[in-house]
Order: structure tokens, then C-alpha cells, then sequence
């Protein structure tokens, strides 16, 4: 209610001295957490968004957890237990004997999911850079450790199937964690930069050569942390047979090897070795953006010259057909865009020969990609899957109100399928998936998480990323319609622009005080201790912007803080972000603990 309390404490043995005032206490951390976060706002000028950064900040340091699971143990039982089911040996995560896991570790939920998750971590990292950079590396660098990663090169996805496969976001976590740290001290941190490296081209082989069903450079990773996006579950053997040629498990990977070549070549500055490592990924970019566009051998890829959208290919023993279900799947090759700087030409001249001879050499592969030898804006060159007329084809469906854009976000899954929704027949077995803008209707994962419309946070947040690095190529000549239908032009960077502020909405105090994400409840619009006090989401409902799933997940939707910050083009990371004069590890209020340095 509206009582104060007030605690006083008596030290043991201090019978009779002063109690120790925990008001003055609360009173100095309160105003130490606020000289520390008016350093890092200063340039967030809107007092509305400086109270939401500060609650997701909050949520994610809440979301700090201790945690302990030692694989081997929980399979041979403790000695003075009784003895354990006899199929824990050879059942649930029976390949990670290995696992030995004793850290505090950012959960995507302490309520509800507490437990880490490699995608949601990598997402984590981001926001943490700007508060702790160093619990962000160290968070990243523990996944790739030798009691986490497996001996071949596979990253633990979550403690109910570490085997399960998520999308292959470290890399580019780590790079911009890197670009933020760069930004607020002014130095980058190498060491951790080709520390994390060198783990992450073991992970990369292990895609390369366990989720490249036929050496095609087409990869089949699973249902990829989408969960329930795909006609089937795609974490199990299809119903039909055959293999699932996926339009998302390849384009993550264009975008890893993008992301690798980046890090390879920031490297490459302070040591020309990784420069044949660079030309490398290169290559292997080169040959995934072949094998999507010839995935059937005929000439047919995963690319839909009629609907001008990416699908994933059922590849059955006498047939190929495309799945055509415009969902987030198709809009991933978005993702996979890398800009080349200025000056690589001399800073780099190894890698640029080898670049320029594999594509004279290679001129088949080379059409594929967009404007390598075409400096654009700024005399950059452009590393994209998509050329110009795919690019604008691709949002001219993410960038329509009756399709995949939202008021709050771009859906999951285009809304034209809640009047047209996807059927697919075999063997008198049919599927459906309809648009879903809320909870999930599909008891596939067990009906607790929704990929057939709802507003999710981490891949809008790729989305935007990616927009603005496509911008920085193109400049503001190059526009789309937006919205669709509008009539109006915009550049880029100013749909971007747009996106970010319909995240942020969200989050915005409506005229009676309730906010989208808060849904219709009347103690959350209007109860004074619960309407500022704000809840981040596991994903967003397409229509109302309500939150759904878990309402403490604050971590990858703690990207919220991130993206509202004012964007600097000229800054390593492309954010206003100041460097702050008070250490976060002088305050272990706000960083909260830290891994163990050994083994």
C-alpha cells in the first residue's frame, strides 16, 4: 500500500550503538545508478525513453543467474541417491557428457526459462555492452569454453536438448559487443575479438559439415529457434521424407560467413595472417549465394521468380517443390549484407588480389552477389545475397500494413495468410498454417511460442541493423514505397527509422496511461505502483502490440534499450552511445558477478 518502512539494522555485539540508517544506503545507490545512466543517456534526449532503457537495463541485470548442471553427474546419479532412471545414460543430452556448467549466466527468463539459450544470449550481449561491456564478452567467450561448446565445434543450445540448433547470431553479437565497447572506451578489444574468432571457425565447421545434407552449401538446421514458423516440425524427421532445402538455415549462414569475413578483416589490420582467412569466407559467401539460387540443379533455387519472395524446398526422391508460405523465413536473406570500407584496397592489398582473382576467375559467382566491384556511396562495395530488384522486391512485402508491417513491428508471418492460409497435402495428410497475430492455436512446441504473426523483438532488431548497413551502400537515392500503398518514398535508413520508432511504441504511455505492451489490464494502465514499473516480453501480439509469452524476458527484448538510442552514423557502432566515467564493476549493485577465470 502506501506505508513506508523503514529497516534498521543492529550490527551483532553493537547492543546500544546507532542502527545503520538503510534509507541513507538506498539513498547512495539510488544516486550512484543515476549519475552512471545520466553519463550513458546523454543524448537520449526524450525522458519517456530514458525510463523505458532504464527498466529493460534493470530487467537485464535482474536476469543474472547463477547456474549449475554438470551433465555427467545428473546421468550417473549421486552415490548417496537413489539410483537414476536408466535410460538418463543413453536419453536427453546423452552426447554432452562433456557439459559442466558452474557460471552466472544471463537466463532469458529467471521465472519461466531459467536457463541460458545460445541465440537469446547472443542478443543479451548486445544490450549488456552498453552497461557492462566486459560481462558481455565474458558472456560470449563462455559459450565457445571447452565445458560448454562440444569437442565438435557445436554451441549448447538449452538444458532440455543442448543438441537442438539455434541460428548462428554469435558471430555477429560479438562484432557489434566489439563496435560498442570500441565506441564508449575508444579502443577495441582485440584480444577478445580474435579470441572468440578462432572458436567461432570451429562452429562454423561443424555447420559445414553436419547441416549441409548433400554438400550443396544449402543447409537444413532445424526448426532454427523459430519454433512453430514452418508447415512442419522441423526439429523432426519430416512426415513426407525427403529433405528440407531452408531458405532461413542458409541464409543464417551467409550471414555467419559475412560476419566472420568482418571480424577476419578488422583482425587482418593488426596481422596480415588473417587475410587468407578473410578470402576464405569470401569464398565460401560466393558459394552459398550459388547454391541458393541452383539449389535443384536445374536452375531452379530458393529464390520464387513468380511471388519474388524466398521459401524453403521439400526436396522429395521424386519431386522439388517450393513451400510457399511467406513467413519471417523469406525475409532472413535480408540479414546477410556486409559493407567493405574505404581504403581495404590498401590496408588490405593481400585479400583484395585474392578477391578480385577468385572473381575474375569465378564470374558465374560473382553475378550472383550485389555491387563487389560497384563502389557506391562513400566508395564502398556492397556483400549482399540480393541485388537491388530482390531487395526492393523483398520489402515491398515486409513494408505492407497487409502483409508483414505492423504498428508495432514486423510480423512473423505476413498477414495475407489470415484470409489465404497455407495448405499443403501429402498422402492425404494436409497441413495448415493460418495467421496467428496472438497466442499460439498450434500444439507444435507445445503451444507456448508463436512464430504465425506476432511482433518478435531479436529479428526485427536484425532487420533494422541490416536496413541501415544496406543504406550506408546505397545513400538516399535509393527508396522504396513505405508503407506500401502510401505513395510516399523513403529512404533506407528512414524506414529504419520508422521501425525503430514502432518498437518503441511499445512502450509509449497512451493518453490514459496504459501502454501496448501492457495489454487491456486496468492495474497495469493505471495503478501508480505497477503502470511505470514495465514487463519485456518474449514476443508482441501483431495487432494490439500486446506482450505475450513470458512476461519477464527481458533479454532479447531488452534490445528495446538499444534501439533507442540516437543512431551515429560516424560512431564504430552506429549509436550515440558516450563512454561512461564511472566503472560498472566499481558498482557491484549493477554488475552483478562474474564467471570463475578457470576450471
Amino acid at each position: 500500500g502506501s506505508a513506508r518502512v523503514r529497516l534498521r539494522l543492529r550490527p551483532a555485539g553493537t547492543e546500544g550503538a546507532p542502527f545503520a540508517d538503510f534509507d541513507r544506503v538506498f539513498d547512495d545507490r539510488r544516486a550512484e545508478a543515476d549519475e552512471f545512466y545520466a553519463v550513458l543517456q546523454q543524448d537520449v534526449a526524450d525522458s519517456g525513453h530514458r525510463a523505458v532503457q532504464r527498466a529493460a537495463f534493470a530487467g537485464m541485470l535482474w536476469s543474472k543467474q547463477f547456474y549449475y548442471f554438470n551433465v555427467s553427474a545428473w546421468q550417473t546419479g549421486d552415490p548417496t541417491q537413489p539410483e537414476p532412471p536408466r535410460d538418463r545414460v543413453n536419453g536427453r543430452n546423452a552426447e554432452w557428457r562433456h557439459v559442466d556448467n558452474y557460471d552466472v549466466i544471463s537466463m532469458p527468463d529467471k521465472w519461466e526459462f531459467p536457463w541460458y539459450a545460445s541465440w537469446d544470449l547472443a542478443f543479451h550481449c548486445i544490450t549488456f555492452a552498453l552497461i557492462d561491456p566486459d560481462f558481455a564478452k565474458a558472456q560470449l567467450i563462455l559459450l565457445t569454453r571447452e565445458w560448454y561448446m562440444h569437442p565438435n565445434g557445436q554451441l549448447p543450445a538449452y538444458e532440455w536438448a543442448f543438441g537442438d540448433v539455434n541460428p548462428p547470431v554469435h558471430a555477429r553479437a560479438a562484432w557489434r559487443v566489439y563496435q560498442i565497447d570500441k565506441a564508449m572506451t575508444g579502443k577495441g578489444d582485440v584480444a577478445f575479438l580474435e579470441r572468440i574468432f578462432h572458436k567461432l571457425m570451429l562452429n562454423f565447421t561443424w555447420w559445414v559439415n553436419r547441416k549441409d545434407a548433400g554438400g550443396r552449401n544449402i543447409f537444413q538446421g532445424g526448426f532454427l529457434g523459430l519454433d512453430n514458423i514452418g508447415v512442419f516440425d522441423r526439429s523432426r524427421p519430416l512426415p513426407t521424407g525427403g529433405v528440407l532445402s531452408q531458405a532461413d538455415g542458409t541464409s543464417w549462414m551467409a550471414m555467419y560467413t559475412l560476419n566472420l569475413l568482418r571480424i577476419a578483416l578488422e583482425l587482418a589490420h593488426g596481422d596480415a595472417v588473417y587475410e587468407d582467412i578473410a578470402t576464405k569466407f569470401f569464398e565460401h559467401f560466393l558459394y552459398i549465394a550459388y547454391a541458393m539460387e541452383r539449389v535443384c540443379g536445374d536452375g531452379c533455387g530458393l529464390w520464387d521468380p513468380e511471388d519474388e519472395f524466398y521459401y524453403d524446398v521439400l526436396d522429395l526422391s521424386d519431386a522439388r517443390v517450393p513451400l510457399r508460405l511467406r513467413s519471417m523465413v523469406g525475409l532472413i536473406p535480408l540479414f546477410a549484407v556486409e559493407i567493405l570500407r574505404p581504403g581495404a584496397d590498401v590496408q588490405l592489398p593481400d585479400f583484395t588480389k585474392r578477391a578480385r582473382w577468385f572473381v575474375r576467375h569465378h564470374p558465374d559467382l560473382a553475378a550472383l552477389i550485389s555491387r563487389w566491384q560497384e563502389p557506391g556511396k562513400g566508395a564502398e562495395y556492397l556483400l549482399s545475397l540480393l541485388r537491388g530488384h530482390r531487395l526492393k522486391a523483398l520489402l515491398r512485402r515486409a513494408l505492407d500494413e497487409a502483409e508483414f508491417l505492423s504498428d508495432y513491428g514486423v510480423r512473423s508471418l505476413s498477414k495475407y495468410h489470415q484470409t489465404h492460409p497455407f495448405v499443403f497435402t501429402h498422402r492425404d495428410q494436409t497441413y495448415r498454417v493460418e495467421y496467428e497475430p496472438g497466442e499460439s492455436r498450434s500444439g507444435v512446441f507445445g503451444g507456448n511460442s508463436n512464430w504465425r504473426g506476432p511482433v518478435w523483438m531479436p529479428v526485427n532488431y536484425l532487420l533494422i541493423d541490416s536496413l541501415y548497413e544496406f543504406h550506408r551502400y546505397y545513400g538516399d537515392d535509393f527508396k522504396v514505397e513505405f508503407p506500401v500503398g502510401s505513395g510516399r518514398q523513403a529512404s533506407l535508413a528512414a524506414v529504419a527509422d520508422d521501425l525503430r520508432d514502432r518498437l518503441a511504441a511499445l512502450y509509449a504511455p497512451a493518453e490514459d496511461g496504459g501502454r501496448p505492451a501492457l495489454g487491456g489490464s486496468a492495474l497495469l494502465r493505471s495503478d501508480p505502483h505497477f503502470r511505470d514499473h514495465l514487463l519485456f516480453h518474449e514476443y508482441y501480439h501483431g495487432e494490439t502490440g500486446a506482450g505475450l509469452g513470458a512476461s519477464h524476458q527481458t533479454g532479447w527484448s531488452g534490445l528495446i534499450a538499444l534501439l533507442l538510442f540516437p543512431r551515429d552514423p560516424a560512431s564504430p557502432c552506429g549509436l550515440a552511445v558516450a563512454g561512461t566515467t564511472i566503472s560498472v564493476r566499481d558498482h557491484g549493485a549493477l554488475s552483478g558477478g562474474a564467471q570463475r577465470g578457470s576450471h
